[in-house]
């Protein structure tokens, strides 16, 4: 099983707003802060407005921000919302089961429990979690200390690992 992209783009801008603890956001500077596609981005932000994960604004002063406390929101919700189906085989998805062997095969029930054992445990994570812990360094990563930080259409470009290497001094 792997979580599409979205999922992912999702899942991080949201912990970009809770480290930014009730600030706002716009779609340019979480792009930016977070190295990712400004496209994917309003796509991903959109999809988490109509979900009603996040709140939108318009206006000089607008942006995105979280529409409710990140202890309320679990990684378990954002998946479950996110991704468009968990069929992990065929004969979970019973209008398109052809499979000939599903009359006598236990694979299912083993997949099924597999599956909510997986959302058991992101049930009992929410992003708070996610980013107290490590509040400081992601401030770091994000740049939400540095007063001087711009954003810049380069810096879309540039991922999570080259910053890493950029600030520990590697070439």
């Amino acid at each position: 099983m792997k979580l599409n992209v979205q999922t992912d783009y999702s899942l991080r801008l949201l912990m970009f707003l809770a480290t930014k603890e009730g600030g706002t956001a716009t779609i340019q500077e979480a792009s930016s802060r977070m190295g990712l596609s400004q496209t994917h981005m309003m796509r991903v932000a959109a999809k988490l407005v109509a979900k009603g994960f996040l709140a939108s604004s318009r206006g000089r002063l607008g942006g995105i921000s979280l529409a409710k406390d990140a202890s309320a929101i679990t990684v378990e919700h954002v998946i479950r919302a996110i991704e468009p189906d968990f069929a992990l085989v065929e004969c979970f998805a019973t209008s398109k089961n052809f499979c000939s062997i599903e009359p006598g095969c236990l694979l299912k029930g083993v997949l099924s429990s597999a599956l909510e054992a997986f959302f058991s445990e992101l049930r009992t994570v929410n992003l708070a979690q996610l980013t107290q812990r490590n509040h400081a360094e992601l401030t770091a990563i994000f740049r939400l200390d540095d007063p001087s930080w711009q954003p810049i259409a380069g810096r879309v470009r540039t991922t999570m690992a080259s910053r890493r290497s950029a600030a520990s001094g590697a070439h």
